[in-house]
């Protein structure tokens, strides 16, 4: 008897794993930790840390440009995608509008390989830098002497022949070639007076003697930005992310909140580890800064790019209305884009007035290119529910206002 009833015994316990209880929800972790630390980023404008790959077989080129966020408003195109059910169809996308005054070459810097990396080998400046890149080598530019390069300016006329033998030494030992360029801020209606300065890496050409030669021909020339980028092109977009100051585990990682009655506030983590370890996992969400990382979005298609002075640029086949891209009254929180622009599909990181990084892209892009085809783009009032997209328009039928 005692012994079929430890037999007995012996079976329930076998099936004891098909009798356990079990959780009644899926828990996968929130946020990512891909993107640790989640603080304050020091680059307030996007950095390029990696560059596309270089294709001796094409002209040198650039393969990047810097532009500044104005706004978002919405077109309506015609969708070309055989297969999908939007195939001929109308479409209304948000679009956002970033101006792009022309940047200026002002440097070339000459890359070799290392086991560590690239190291710099050599760099050359051009003779006339203007006062706005000047002003981002001064903390106080108001106090100092305003004496930046300028014994480097009279290299180019008392010993150019040191500058020749540089530039020399970039063609014959150096595998990378970039360009220094900054932004020329004064075209924009901004306070500050400071361009940005960033580095251009220049592709293309059979070796380093011709990017050399394309860079050195850029030297205190003006580059626009449809010589960069052209229409219907996928591009990343690098800049640092709207910042929301300190937040809770809720906003800041999407965690689940508490049960209504739970002692003590309820939109918190229950539980932040075990006894042991005697520590806080790096893992488990934590209150703390959200926003203002620095951030890459890739693949992001140029819808159209604009020109300076065009009266007609917002202007399509299908709407003939003569209108430029500023929608009545300006963009909220920026005002009225003067220089070139560019319009992407969708949103992209930053605020208003934001310095964005505009990169040829480094991910090839599975989607198939489809025409854009622009029908119309909206140019009515942000302020408000727009009705008008003229100023022209409005004053025809609201007539005379005081």
């Amino acid at each position: 008897v005692h012994e079929q009833q430890h037999n007995n015994s012996t079976d329930t316990l076998r099936q004891l794993p098909d009798t356990m209880s079990h959780r009644k929800f899926e828990a996968p972790r929130h946020g990512s930790l891909g993107f640790l630390p989640r603080k304050r980023t020091k680059k307030h404008r996007g950095k390029i840390r990696h560059f596309p790959k270089d294709d001796a077989t094409v002209a040198p080129h650039l393969t990047a440009f810097m532009g500044y966020k104005a706004g978002m408003t919405h077109v309506v195109r015609d969708v070309v995608r055989p297969g999908s059910k939007l195939d001929k169809q109308e479409s209304l996308e948000a679009v956002t509008i970033i101006e792009t005054p022309p940047i200026t070459v002002v440097g070339i810097v000459g890359y070799i390989e290392t086991p560590k990396g690239l190291r710099t080998l050599t760099t050359v400046w051009a003779q006339n830098l203007d006062e706005q890149c000047r002003r981002r080598f001064y903390s106080d530019w108001y106090s100092s002497k305003k004496k930046a390069f300028t014994k480097y300016a009279k290299k180019w006329t008392e010993n150019a022949a040191e500058l020749e033998r540089e530039l020399t030494r970039m063609k014959t030992y150096c595998t990378s070639i970039r360009v220094i360029a900054h932004t020329n801020i004064k075209d924009l209606n901004l306070r500050q007076k400071k361009a940005h300065v960033f580095e251009i890496q220049v592709n293309g050409g059979a070796d380093a003697a011709a990017k050399v030669d394309f860079a050195r021909g850029l030297l205190e020339q003006p580059v626009n930005v449809k010589s960069v980028f052209d229409e219907g092109e996928r591009i990343d977009i690098l800049g640092a992310t709207k910042g929301h100051g300190f937040a809770g585990v809720v906003a800041r990682w999407g965690v689940t909140r508490l049960a209504r009655k739970t002692h003590r506030g309820l939109r918190k983590v229950a539980c932040i580890g075990a006894w042991h370890p005697a520590r806080v996992g790096f893992q488990v969400a934590r209150a703390g800064q959200r926003g203002y990382h620095h951030r890459t979005e890739v693949n992001k298609t140029i819808y159209r790019i604009g020109e300076k002075g065009d009266a007609s640029s917002a202007s399509t086949s299908a709407d003939l209305t003569k209108k430029d891209i500023n929608p009545v009254g300006g963009f909220p929180h920026y005002g009225i884009v003067r220089n070139d622009w560019i319009m992407i599909k969708g949103c992209c990181v930053g605020i208003k007035k934001r310095p964005l990084t505009l990169r040829k892209s480094i991910v090839p892009c599975t989607k198939r290119n489809e025409p854009v085809n622009l029908k119309f783009i909206d140019t009515s009032s942000k302020f408000g529910h727009g009705r008008f997209q003229t100023v022209q328009e409005k004053e025809k039928i609201m007539g005379k206002r005081k």
